[in-house]
């Protein structure tokens, strides 16, 4: 018997995605939305507060606070709900109100921060900026432990050690692809050292938005998109661009016909950033830089439910 939520996250089942790709090769993906939090950064959640508890930063009934797009703030309101912390989240008011909803409902106060340039639905690296500086405020303010998720390394590693390793073990073997979108960049980094240790021919493949592209080495032309809670017109401070092998586009069109797809065909209704990832999954099977039998791994990283 499990003792908390705590214990929920992570272990999500592996998936096929054979339905919307018939071929070439595969594509495989991580059921992250299943997590308490409805999305991957459940595991990062868990792992900063565990170690902050562990080394003394974060006190027995200390107040949390950090800046989220939604996921990461439903994460860490689930892991703060588990181990008694109170919890304020910092938003830009462009993120989807679904989200406030959800951090709500777990106990947390939501500080929803007006927009600098982006539009709703559309969240740029300036809205992010305001969010995290009104983050940061409170922080001090309330004397809280700020998560500070960007420069936070517990998160790379929860997905070293977890996340990567449960894909090479449910599948059965190493894999030839590794495909996600970037935020923070934790589980981009972290799979791909997990599974290039694995298999070092494993093509890392970041996922960027049509104009919002910095990894790519791009100037930026269209900081506003659809794919909440990624892409946000900068490199994250932890990047480790010796891990990417390359990055692929994708367009607002071609993530919402995904979106749809996923959610029609295979009756997985996620969000816009996995529907993000598997575009650009098939996308880098049907470059042929892999061969026919390839398989591509990635995340559904949350569930369409919080749009």
């Amino acid at each position: 018997m499990l003792t908390s939520a705590l214990d929920l996250i992570g272990h999500t089942p592996l998936v096929s995605l054979d339905r919307i790709h018939a071929g070439p090769g595969r594509i495989v993906a991580k059921a992250e939305f299943l997590q308490p939090g409805g999305s991957v950064k459940d595991r990062a959640a868990k792992a900063i507060l565990l170690a902050a508890r562990q080394d003394g930063r974060l006190k027995p009934g200390m107040p949390v606070v950090e800046m989220t797009s939604g996921n990461m703030g439903a994460g860490l309101a689930v892991v703060c709900a588990a181990l008694g912390h109170p919890f304020i989240a910092t938003m830009s008011a462009g993120n989807s109100p679904a989200r406030a909803r959800m951090m709500e409902g777990l106990g947390a106060k939501v500080v929803l921060v007006p927009q600098v340039d982006g539009a709703p639905g559309q969240v740029t690296g300036a809205d992010v900026t305001a969010a995290a500086d009104e983050a940061a405020r409170i922080g001090r303010e309330e004397a809280a432990f700020y998560v500070d998720q960007f420069n936070a390394v517990e998160g790379i590693l929860a997905h070293e050690t977890s996340t990567g390793p449960e894909i090479l073990e449910q599948y059965g073997g190493r894999v030839d692809g590794w495909v996600a979108a970037v935020g923070t960049g934790c589980t981009f980094i972290g799979v791909a050292r997990a599974l290039k240790a694995a298999n070092p021919a494993t093509l890392c493949v970041a996922v960027e938005p049509e104009g919002s592209e910095p990894l790519a080495g791009r100037p930026v032309t269209k900081p506003r998109h659809i794919v909440q809670g990624t892409s946000y017109g900068a490199i994250p401070p932890h990047w480790d661009a010796g891990l990417m092998d390359f990055s692929l586009t994708v367009t607002d069109e071609e993530v919402e016909h995904w979106h749809r797809q996923l959610a029609i065909r295979e009756g997985l209704y996620v969000g816009y950033s996995a529907a993000a990832n598997v575009c650009a999954a098939a996308k880098l099977l049907a470059s042929g830089r892999l061969g026919g039998n390839a398989t591509v791994a990635t995340v559904l990283c949350d569930t369409g439910l919080k749009y």
